[in-house]
């Protein structure tokens, strides 16, 4: 086998000719010869092609904090393939998952390129070598020594964390990662210069200010401009997610530590992994999505629960949230770590942010060439092999982007940041599911409002349906997918979806949407609780895998699945 660094590759050249040619699909990003693009004025051309180059250099931070190996494994495959078939095939599926090993959303175990290199707990946030229990009682420790300051740096969401002795330090990523932000401050100040929208170069300037400062109220003041864009040519994110980080929220699970965290005033928040998404701003697909806002109001008051929490959205004169569509130049870093799945849209900032803490706005965005990369043969075979003839005429895949529009607006509706944290590792989960069950509960409203036709909910419901069917049981660490299982099972439960004599899927149409209802209620429910335990009990009950469930993953699986991503920027 083949070595890099003293690592043999752990994957033969028939597997990996497998994965790349038979399981992995490319994501065309735009080129010069893209039309949006070529309509673009000369400044934005130039601006846009800085703002794929900072991409590059956040996806190097973002190998970094994922795992210690990244970086140098990356660089010694790169070197070999231009000799080495093997590390060549290597290399693109360590391009695919952007890091040594991930999750493909099929095997319960993360494909690892390498023989020994597993991924951390902690991913590199803190140290490898740290096991949750000495993490609890390093913390716990040094709050007994009044060095609460530090331990709300330690557990804050921008530092790495670092071994000091025999207790721990965090660096904040200003600093850690000061030559690689400088680099990416100065093409965001590069971009500023050429760009030819004011509102757009003033949030450029806050985030490239927010990168050199050890200081969280740039951070907020870059998110808050950037959330209130909505007519600009360009489309550019520095994106802080927080769902990678398994070491932080195990504090929840230690009551005693997490009683002691409270009384000092201290919030355990999870590592944000960086990334960087950038491009053109999509005309007639934003006008498409802000039809869906204009409903949020109205949703908002059909909550369930509703009087028993604030929301974001109220009854001002104003939703403070921007949406886009976009047609994509670039993914990178966190984006571009396509493990089991790529991300379609977001909805940033994130509750635990201090934008959104402080009143500002959020800024939804839609990913045009991923949802646009389909492989419509084997769309076909999973309907004939799964789904009752009769609803055949339903799946629609623009349905699918109705839903997800109704997805993110999920995230800004139900309880605060507070009551989803208190939830521990269990949050994006609980959070996750929350989304998809707002956008299907409440989708009968927008046939009320005139938005959408009686058909075209149907088409939602079961392309909906079709899309959450599962290739493998998911893990914890997979929000989403356990999500998929707790929609399929509640709606089984309800009777709204059954299987046939010919174990094909039938929808109940005149069910769905009071199932919906009914789980979107009970999801409330659990976040009000603040209790992981709850939302534990609440996810326990609702994914048991059944042999119904493998019977579907295996004709999925037969039918050919395409989990590795292969992005390819052309800018």
């Amino acid at each position: 086998m083949t070595a890099i660094n003293g690592y043999k590759i752990a994957l033969d050249e028939d597997k990996l000719d497998k994965m790349i040619n038979e399981q992995m699909i490319a994501i065309n990003m735009i080129d010069q010869d893209f039309q949006g693009y070529k309509n673009l004025a000369e400044g934005d051309k130039k601006a846009l092609k800085h703002l794929v180059e900072a991409g590059r250099i956040i996806n190097d931070v973002a190998l970094e904090q994922d795992h210690p190996l990244n970086l140098e494994l990356k660089k010694g495959l790169e070197d070999k393939a231009k000799e080495n078939a093997h590390a060549a095939k290597a290399l693109k599926i360590f391009n695919s998952l952007d890091g040594v090993s991930g999750l493909n959303g099929i095997d319960p175990e993360p494909v690892r390129i390498f023989e020994g290199v597993k991924e951390f707990k902690g991913r590199n946030f803190y140290p490898t070598d740290m096991s949750v229990d000495e993490f609890h009682g390093i913390i716990a420790k040094m709050l007994k020594k009044g060095k609460v300051d530090e331990v709300k740096k330690i557990l804050s969401a921008r530092t790495m964390v670092r071994r000091n002795g025999d207790e721990l330090k965090a660096i904040d990523y200003t600093e850690y990662f000061a030559q690689a932000f400088s680099k990416i401050a100065n093409e965001l100040e590069v971009a500023a210069h050429y760009s030819t929208n004011h509102e757009f170069n003033d949030y450029l300037g806050w985030q490239a200010q927010a990168l050199l400062q050890n200081n969280e109220d740039m951070d907020m003041l870059a998110d808050k401009h950037w959330a209130v864009l909505q007519d600009t040519p360009l489309e550019f994110t520095l994106s802080r997610e927080n769902y990678d980080d398994e070491m932080t929220p195990t504090i929840f699970d230690n009551q005693e530590l997490a009683d002691m965290l409270e009384a000092y005033g201290i919030l355990p928040t999870p590592k944000d992994m960086l990334g960087i998404r950038a491009g053109i701003v999509n005309k007639q697909g934003t006008e498409l999505i802000l039809t869906f806002k204009n409903q949020m109001k109205a949703l908002a008051k059909l909550m369930p629960l509703a009087d028993k929490y604030e929301q974001k959205v109220d009854d001002s004169d104003e939703i403070k949230q921007t949406m886009v569509d976009v047609d994509l130049a670039t993914l990178q870093g966190e984006y571009a770590q396509c493990r089991g799945a790529i991300v379609i849209a977001q909805n940033l900032p994130n509750d635990d942010k201090l934008a959104v803490k402080t009143g500002g706005g959020r800024r939804n965005v839609y990913h045009r060439q991923v949802r646009m990369t389909t492989d419509k043969e084997r769309t076909k075979k999973m309907l004939d092999a799964l789904l009752e003839k009769e609803f055949h005429q339903f799946y629609d895949e623009e349905a699918e982007h109705i839903f997800t529009i109704g997805h993110e607006n999920g995230h800004s509706l139900g309880p605060d940041s507070s009551y989803k944290t208190a939830l521990g590792v269990y949050q994006h989960t609980i959070e996750e599911n929350k989304a998809d069950v707002v956008s299907i509960a409440m989708m009968g409203q927008y046939v009320k409002a005139g938005i959408i036709s009686d058909e075209t909910l149907k088409k939602i419901y079961v392309t909906w349906i079709m899309r959450m069917l599962l290739k493998a049981k998911p893990q914890l660490i997979q929000p989403h997918r356990m999500g998929d299982l707790i929609h399929f099972n509640y709606l089984m439960k309800a009777k709204a979806i059954v299987m046939s004599e010919n174990t094909k899927i039938r929808i109940d149409f005149a069910k769905f949407e009071q199932a919906m209802q009914d789980i979107l209620k009970e999801t409330i429910e659990v976040q009000l609780s603040k209790s992981p335990q709850r939302a534990k009990q609440f996810i326990d009950e609702n994914t048991e895998w059944t042999n119904l469930h493998q019977y579907i993953a295996d004709i999925l699986l037969k039918l050919g699945i395409k989990p590795y991503k292969d992005i390819r920027t052309y800018l």
